[in-house]
């Protein structure tokens, strides 16, 4: 079964200044929580671009994963996509959209994922995953607020 997280948020800086912030991959470390002890150990281009390579180290329930996502479509500074070709999801794809409004951006994240081991896999992500999945990304929505300094002005 195929899952879909979609969250906006309001962002109130230019496009340009929105999107080379997540143009960076080690942003990513940023705004991931610290319980996921997430971290970057390599990148396959100095700069993202489509089929870019990125590999990293994270912890789930305190198992420790090793991930992999390749930057499948690129179009700066409108919208990028990555997919997990290795890690703890049987499928990842995240696109990434950017709009300008103005002097304001519009940030739209659509996921679509899936896990591994057919009904125990549903059952997992009922009890569990779902919940942790929407409070990575509540997290992430707190540090970009704290990072472009509009708290509380975002809205889901």
């Amino acid at each position: 079964m195929t899952y879909i997280l979609h969250s906006e948020q309001w962002i109130s800086r230019p496009i340009d200044e929105v999107f080379a912030f997540f143009a960076d991959a080690h942003n990513l470390e940023e705004i991931t929580p610290p319980w996921l002890g997430f971290s970057i150990l390599s990148m396959s281009t100095a700069s993202i671009e489509t089929g870019t390579i990125i590999h990293y180290r994270l912890r789930l329930y305190g198992i420790p994963f090793h991930w992999r996502t390749e930057i499948c479509e690129w179009n700066a500074p409108h919208y990028f996509v990555d997919e997990q070709t290795k890690g703890p999801y049987a499928q990842w794809r995240h696109t990434h959209r950017f709009e300008a409004h103005g002097s304001r951006t519009k940030m739209i994240d659509d996921v679509q994922y899936s896990l591994p081991f057919g009904v125990l896999g549903r059952i997992v992500h009922a009890l569990k995953v779902r919940g942790d999945v929407n409070r990575i990304f509540d997290y992430r929505r707190l540090r970009i607020d704290a990072r472009f300094g509009q708290p509380g002005e975002n809205a889901a």
